[in-house]
């Protein structure tokens, strides 16, 4: 028979026993610090993923909404059609304006083809006004040329004259004296006649010749006066020629109302711009949209995140690149691959330390107890390694545990 423990013995080992259960402890604390500090982790973390609000960019009734709330979309596939009849409308009005100015345009170039011909015949008939002021100014110098030589001719007749006239008087006494015979005073007496004649001739030459170069003078300043008219009438056709810069410069601005006209028709159908879930969808088809009015929200798909907030103290060990275990809550069996994306370098401030910021657009990570300094949490963002058919929810709550010794990804 074995010796029953003597109250000693039980004495000894109750003095073994509580003291091993605080080295115990203490020896279990420091294990688990050390592994929380090389594998930081927290459940402080919510699933994450992109989203945009659709709005649409023209205003009207919705004819078609083909997708339901929570629907999958697959990108390409059609999210609603706003009827699209008044802006079919305004293109069609906005191509008719535009034909309506290429044909005044046609129409203009014709008017300036005309205007264009008859300042061509006024510059003709410039041309000439000019050779017949020149042809006049060619005959008043022929006039004046003409009455210079009648002058000289009558000069000339007179000077005969004188001569004759002074010969028959110096003759005519010596008759009486039979110096001379009848017939040489006759003779004298006709060629002062015949002298006297010229001179007359003469001077009606010269009469003649002046009137024509009055005549001439008259003619060349009534040529002058035409040639003033055709320049007049040539600066006036041309000022009237009309130009096409008034109506050319209009085609950009109907383009530009065409272009117009086109994009705001073509966001009548708007379809998804990624593969996406479709949320937040409060209407129904036949609902009146408005522009930038949000009508559901898209949640991206493509990409998840698990947004971690670690405290200050943990972060210095987690680097962009790092890998980490994720567990989502609703499915906490399964064990998600995750790279570190960034690490977060703002939050914002307490307001109990440094006052209220308004609209900072800082991530507002909140501490659990305010009358106990606690280290700030930075958020961490993992991108989850998973295929986009995943079932995640944007905002579910996760738990995150960073493997550091995993390297980092290039």
């Amino acid at each position: 028979m074995p010796e029953t423990d003597t109250p000693v013995q039980r004495k000894r080992l109750g003095k073994i026993v509580s003291v091993a259960i605080p080295v115990a402890a203490l020896i279990t604390g420091l294990l688990v610090i050390s592994e929380t500090n090389r594998y930081p982790r927290t459940d402080d973390a919510e699933v994450f993923a992109n989203f945009i609000g659709i709005a649409p960019q023209v205003d009207g009734p919705l004819i078609a909404l083909p997708v339901q709330d929570n629907q999958f979309v697959e990108q390409g596939e059609l999210l609603f059609e706003i009827d699209p009849r008044p802006y079919e409308y305004a293109l069609e009005k906005a191509r008719s304006d535009l034909s309506t100015l290429e044909g005044q345009i046609v129409d203009e170039s014709r008017t300036i083809a005309s205007q264009q011909s008859a300042v061509g015949a006024a510059q003709a008939n410039t041309q000439s006004t000019a050779a017949n002021v020149d042809h006049a100014a060619s005959a008043v110098h022929e006039a004046e040329a003409n009455v210079a030589a009648s002058k000289a001719e009558f000069d000339r007749a007179q000077a005969e004259l004188q001569y004759t006239s002074n010969n028959f008087h110096r003759i005519e006494p010596l008759l009486a004296k039979q110096f001379v015979t009848v017939d040489q005073v006759d003779q004298a007496r006709t060629a002062v006649v015949a002298g006297q004649q010229r001179v007359d001739q003469a001077r009606s030459q010269v009469a003649l010749a002046e009137a024509q170069l009055l005549s001439a003078k008259a003619q060349y300043e009534q040529a002058r006066a035409v040639m003033s008219q055709s320049h007049a009438q040539l600066a006036q056709s041309q000022h009237s020629v009309l130009t096409l810069e008034p109506l050319t410069a209009q085609r950009e601005g109907r383009a530009a109302i065409i272009r117009n006209a086109e994009y705001n028709l073509n966001n009548c159908r708007v379809y998804a711009p990624f593969d996406a879930r479709v949320t937040n969808l409060t209407i129904s088809q036949g609902a009146y949209a408005h522009t930038g009015q949000q009508v559901f929200t898209l949640i991206d798909t493509r990409v998840w995140w698990a947004v971690a907030n670690f405290r200050e103290t943990q972060i210095r060990n987690i680097k962009p690149g790092m890998h980490a275990d994720v567990y989502v809550l609703s499915r906490p069996n399964v064990r998600y691959d995750g790279i570190v994306d960034s690490v977060g370098f703002g939050v914002q401030p307490d307001s109990t330390l440094v006052g209220t910021f308004g609209g900072t657009g800082l991530p507002d990570v909140q501490r659990s107890l305010n009358w106990v300094h606690l280290a700030t949490r930075f958020p961490v963002r993992v991108r989850i390694q998973a295929p986009e058919t995943e079932p995640f929810r944007l905002s579910e709550s996760a738990v995150v545990v960073m493997r550091p010794d995993s390297g980092r990804t290039r």
